[in-house]
């Protein structure tokens, strides 16, 4: 089976494209990643597909028919990538009219885990260890179980 090398450095160079475009802050590079991403991926299906031959409805004896599922896996690729590409345009366009700009913003959840981990703080849910009770493998945890060796289960008997 021989695979073009053009194609095959122009399914890298989509890819490679694509996946940084998504990576970006704009909606809209990261609904043009999206698309070279699935154009990308397109050509990877039929690239992979194999030799072209007669269609397998056709009952041609003695030659290769060519294999549907490709091209079936890249019709379907195109839809999502359609879908994908329609559902961002609307995400982009209503923050268009609420921000004035199609920046993707960090969440406040995520400003605040940020800043609580540069000063190493623990969150408001975190429970302190409470050294009176066991831990999770029943082991006691209060500062004088945690100096003395540890016990064995059986005991030896004179």
């Amino acid at each position: 089976m021989s695979v073009d090398v053009v194609l095959i450095v122009t399914i890298g160079v989509l890819v490679a494209c694509g996946v940084t475009l998504i990576l970006e802050r704009s909606l809209t590079r990261i609904l043009l990643g999206f698309v070279l991403l699935g154009n990308g991926i397109n050509l990877m299906f039929l690239v992979s597909s194999g030799k072209p031959g007669p269609a397998p409805i056709i009952d041609v004896v003695g030659e290769r028919t060519a294999d549907p599922l490709p091209q079936a896996m890249a019709l379907t690729a195109i839809v999502i990538t359609m879908g994908v590409t329609a559902f961002g345009l609307a995400l982009a366009y209503r923050t268009w009219q609420i921000d004035g700009n199609d920046d993707v913003q960090d969440d406040f959840e995520d400003a605040l885990v940020m800043r609580r981990a540069e000063r190493d703080l623990a969150s408001d849910s975190f429970d302190e260890v409470d050294t009176d009770l066991p831990d999770e493998e029943g082991a006691d945890v209060s500062p004088s179980a945690q100096d003395a060796p540890p016990s064995t289960q059986e005991e030896e008997r004179p």
